[in-house]
């Protein structure tokens, strides 16, 4: 497989497989107090590499359980340092190792506050609460504490494990309010509530702290999903053509896309489409948007199709795959921009059931589906490899019964429930397979939510895929993750803006480029 493996800086879990880890390394004989004693200290060291938050002195709010524990290890050691040390414990503690720990810090002389804490204070405020596995939303009291604190020092505080308030598994809010934090100072493995859109608003800047994980519990956690990140794009390849391949050898693309009223989405997807590499690109549209676009990409064929629908000016499905020789592409997306037709997708659709190929279905395809009598168990029908490619918006409407308050569950649900695969979009994107691998994007920008980029995204996907198809005979799901990740990657980097145009610019420059530098490796050392 390409991509990452199934290492600790890859590997997503979920708070009942952390806890799992940590009572595997317990029966092994680490000490619980060993354990603490190691987090406290990996935390120390990051504040000793960000001395900068220190300056005011620190304030620790101190959970109940062992998070509170690791806190108060932080604290003892920050105190030990000179750097004064302010506790708070809104709520008794429980756990036995805890409160020795409490005992220790109050003989060594920190200030423990007994009253509700100064809102206003300069002191950075570090978040102990609950960490790992909280299911109930916190005592009011906190809550607004918390909320006031936000409002008077906006980023003025750091969460260990996980910020209080939020579903270490979902990343959803377990109450009206929960710490706003901005770093998130996690422990051994990436929690999946982490990195789900819900939480990013919380979490902020996100750090692992490597507890020493042996590689033998991390293999006994898969399949695992596995974070993606800019980082990884040297882990994955570009589907390998033969040098001596001529333009129908490098992957033939064909696109159904825009409409009259959405002429942008139909040239957007084509310019994805060319951003590829793929060396063949056709696509059907009406007159009006064949006239208009054949001057902007004139290496695109365009066929011509008249017919659109009675009541309105979206393309039919069934008048544009009458156009197309299946027999002569390797992938069809079906789309972007078309608008949504009178006419039923079960009916129009009947020649996509056999199709070899690979099938893309974005935006509007999604739509028609949603809107078909069969719904999304049309997808169970077809023979071919189909990807998919919604939104949560679109999602909903295809899954009406998925549960999507966590994108992450909802896309593998939605992949092994049709046998297709499912990229969901959102700002932590997800790419789900039948087989249960997935994929999931962090560490993305978040000025590049635009207008066009899910229909550059998706000729971009298509084009990859037909180029897959060809190289291997079946265009492997790591391939929509690579696919995704460069889209990601391009948007984030593309210098002169952060508009699709330019986007799928880059895009294409950055696909050059790792071909060029592909081939030297190639030429020099060999294909390993």
């Amino acid at each position: 497989m390409q991509g990452p493996t199934f290492d600790a800086e890859h590997l997503v879990v979920s708070s009942l497989q952390m806890k799992g880890v940590e009572e595997k390394l317990f029966s092994c004989g680490m000490p619980e107090e060993a354990l603490m004693e190691k987090v406290g200290l990996l935390m120390k060291n990051w504040f000793l590499s960000n001395k900068e938050f220190l300056k005011d002195g620190v304030f620790i709010l101190v959970g109940p359980g062992h998070n509170g524990g690791d806190g108060l290890v932080l604290a003892r050691e920050l105190h030990l340092l000179g750097i004064k040390v302010i506790l708070w414990c809104p709520l008794p503690i429980k756990k036995k190792l805890t409160k020795k720990h409490l005992k220790y810090c109050t003989s060594l002389g920190i200030q423990q506050l007994k009253n509700q804490p100064d809102l206003n204070s300069n002191e950075l405020w570090i978040e102990a609460l609950f960490g790992l596995g909280q299911k109930r939303k916190m005592p009011i009291e906190i809550e607004n504490i918390l909320k006031k604190r936000d409002q008077l020092k906006p980023g003025n505080l750091i969460s260990l494990d996980v910020p209080a308030g939020i579903c270490s598994d979902s990343g959803n809010l377990l109450g009206a309010i929960a710490a706003k934090a901005s770093y998130t100072l996690t422990v051994g493995l990436i929690k999946t509530g982490l990195i789900q859109d819900a939480a990013l608003p919380y979490v902020g800047n996100l750090i692992r702290l490597d507890i020493g994980i042996p590689e033998i519990f991390l293999s006994q956690l898969m399949p695992s999903p596995l974070r993606l990140s800019s980082l990884d794009l040297n882990l994955f390849d570009l589907p390998k053509i033969s040098p001596k391949a001529g333009k129908y050898e490098r992957g033939r693309v064909f696109l159904i896309a825009g409409s009259n009223n959405f002429k942008g989405a139909s040239l957007l997807a084509l310019k994805g489409a060319l951003a590829s590499g793929a060396g063949s690109v056709q696509a059907v549209m009406t007159d009006k948007i064949a006239d208009f676009l054949w001057p902007i990409v004139p290496e695109v064929i365009f066929h011509h199709c008249s017919q659109v629908s009675k009541t309105n000016d979206d393309v039919q499905i069934r008048n544009s795959l009458n156009k197309i020789n299946f027999d002569r592409i390797d992938s069809l997306l079906i789309g972007p921009g078309l608008g949504i037709s009178d006419e039923d997708w079960g009916e129009a659709a009947f020649l996509l059931k056999g199709f070899k190929g690979l099938l893309v279905i974005d935006a509007d395809g999604l739509n028609r589906i949603s809107l078909s009598n069969d719904g999304w168990k049309w997808l169970c029908k077809r023979s071919g490899p189909t990807w998919i490619t919604p939104h949560i918006t679109e999602f909903r409407r295809l899954f009406p019964e998925i549960d999507s308050s966590c994108p992450l569950k909802a896309a593998v649900m939605a992949s092994r429930k049709t046998g297709v695969g499912v990229l969901l979009k959102g700002a932590h994107s997800v790419i789900a397979t039948p087989e249960g691998m997935v994929w999931q994007l962090t560490n993305t920008s978040p000025f590049v939510a635009r207008a066009g980029l899910g229909d550059v995204l998706a000729g971009f996907i298509a084009g990859i895929g037909a180029m897959g198809l060809i190289s291997s005979q079946r265009p492997n799901f790591d391939l929509l993750a690579y696919a995704v990740l460069l889209h990601a990657h391009a948007a984030s980097s593309c210098k002169k803006g952060t508009n699709a145009e330019l986007v799928a610019k880059n895009l294409g420059a950055l696909v050059n480029k790792i071909q060029h530098q592909k081939v030297q490796v190639d030429t020099f050392f060999g294909d390993k």
